[in-house]
């Protein structure tokens, strides 16, 4: 889950639907790509919810680097994730 959650964050975050420059005839696309990264956000955010349900059992180690880390890398993508999603209607 935590790599599909990747996966999705990292395909909707390197598309990018404005640019300094855009080609005739290709406006319409610009609302294709926008549906499609808010929909990635929100389903990025659904898979985090869905690695942190299953990665947090109840009994922590004494020692939890790991967890640490994969708690930071989910917090980086559901903050990321719900800026998308406001960056998204803030241009449409």
């Amino acid at each position: 889950m935590l790599v599909a959650a990747v996966a999705t964050w990292g395909t909707a975050l390197l598309m990018s639907p404005h640019g300094p420059e855009t080609a005739a005839g290709t406006e319409h696309v610009r609302a294709v790509v926008m549906t499609y990264i808010r929909n990635s956000a929100i389903g990025t955010i659904l898979l985090s919810a869905l690695a942190c349900w299953l990665l947090y059992p109840p009994r922590r180690p004494n020692r939890p680097w790991r967890d640490y880390a994969i708690a930071a890398l989910l917090a980086i993508l559901i903050v990321t994730s719900i800026y998308q999603i406001f960056w998204v209607r803030a241009l449409g």
